[in-house]
């Protein structure tokens, strides 16, 4: 489908809105993964359905590495009149970083570097040298995910399980072609159920593959066991555990200019506070690293908000909002717990009218983008990769249009 299609010129959708806009500030979700990487959605049908039932109208496709999802998504968002945002996710790696042992937004690897793509080009577009690059990380990541299912299958045969993992069949059945450590986790998980009749023999199985660790989940929360399947076997000292290439990143310099190349903005996603309200090295104070993100030509933030209290939240985005940033929110859903779609902070704490202005704006900014990359070629950036500050109102007033015009036609 030419999503474009739908809307009308420019100057003829902001009269139409000048005419029917309400001012109301919408729901946005920013981030979701979908089947495309590892979901918790079973298809991208479902995520969008509850999109509706929870009444979000801006929802952003969110996956590893892929814009394969992009045209399903473009056509589920259309016939349920929520607006599409087109976005991706890469794991990069700054080497000064890791040089001087500085904890990012991986709270466990040194300069291993998270960044967003938003608001990439629809249709997807990506020219050489870059589209052979991230084929060659793709690659990379289901090596080292076939790898582990071989380890996980030398595992089986020791404790004489009677049952292994077929890797092209998961890769097959379970995804769109790009296998995940969680796939793994999944597949081993329904076969131990199908394989072993009472939740005291799984029990027990479990407790002799985890080398005497007992299962601390119910055996019928799935969610959990295979959380702990891939904290006990898939995760480093995990019998099962295979590092990943230095093949399998990315410079960051490197990630950030594929994004640009591929029409989108980069963004950093912060971790901010854990449950003990401490930081990264990287990310506190603010005011510091605002700045570095600066040095690095990146100009929008985004959270995940269930990870975060409710004041930081407020402190963080508010202050990267007002010093001209776009700052966005979004729920990933990349593990296999099922989360609402409609955004809470930690504790489900309901996000407050600040906050769900300043997301909403992020997201008219990035919708804005989308639509005049599209139609007039060059949107919130300039060819540098940087935005001009004068033109973020219009922006954010020609979102609002896009996002009311197909929430209303």
């Amino acid at each position: 489908m030419d999503f474009w299609k739908i809307f009308p010129e420019k100057e003829e959708l902001l009269k139409w809105y000048e005419a029917h806009g309400d001012g109301q500030v919408r729901l946005v979700n920013a981030h979701m993964h979908t089947p495309y990487s590892f979901s918790a959605f079973t298809n991208i049908s479902q995520a969008l359905d509850m999109a509706v039932n929870e009444k979000v109208k801006v929802a952003g496709i969110n996956d590893f590495y892929t814009t394969d999802g992009y045209g399903e998504w473009a056509a589920g968002c259309a016939e349920r009149k929520i607006f599409p945002l087109f976005n991706i996710e890469y794991i990069s790696l700054n080497s000064s970083d890791q040089a001087a042992g500085i904890k990012v937004n991986d709270p466990n690897n040194p300069g291993r570097t998270y960044l967003s793509g938003k608001g990439l080009s629809y249709p997807a577009k990506l020219d050489e040298p870059y589209a052979s690059k991230l084929q060659s990380v793709l690659k990379e990541s289901n090596s080292q995910v076939q790898q582990m299912c071989g380890k996980i299958n030398d595992l089986l045969s020791s404790n004489n399980a009677g049952f292994q993992l077929d890797y092209e069949d998961i890769k097959s059945t379970m995804t769109k072609g790009m296998v995940r450590e969680r796939h793994l986790a999944k597949a081993l998980r329904i076969k131990v159920n199908n394989n072993f009749i009472t939740a005291a023999e799984k029990k027990i199985f479990y407790k002799t593959i985890f080398h005497g660790k007992e299962l601390a989940a119910e055996i019928g929360n799935s969610a959990a066991v295979e959380n702990e399947i891939r904290g006990n076997l898939l995760k480093a000292g995990g019998a099962a555990f295979i590092p990943e290439s230095p093949k399998a990143f990315l410079d960051m310099d490197m990630v950030c200019k594929m994004i640009i190349e591929s029409g989108g903005i980069p963004t950093y996603p912060f971790l901010a506070d854990d449950n003990n309200g401490k930081f990264t090295d990287f990310e506190s104070p603010k005011e510091t690293v605002i700045e570095i993100l600066r040095e690095r030509n990146i100009c929008s933030v985004e959270f995940i908000t269930t990870r975060n209290s409710i004041s930081v939240l407020e402190k963080y985005a508010n202050y990267f909002n007002k010093n001209g940033f776009v700052v966005t929110f979004g729920s990933e859903h990349n593990t296999p717990a099922m989360e609402p779609i409609e955004l809470f902070a930690r504790y489900s704490t309901s996000l407050s009218p600040l906050l769900l202005e300043i997301n909403y704006e992020g997201a008219c900014i990035t919708a804005a983008h989308q639509y005049l990359a599209a139609t007039e070629g060059i949107g919130y950036l300039n060819a540098d990769g940087k935005p001009d500050p004068d033109k973020r109102s219009e922006f954010i007033t020609l979102g609002k249009a896009l996002i009311e015009y197909i929430a209303k036609n």
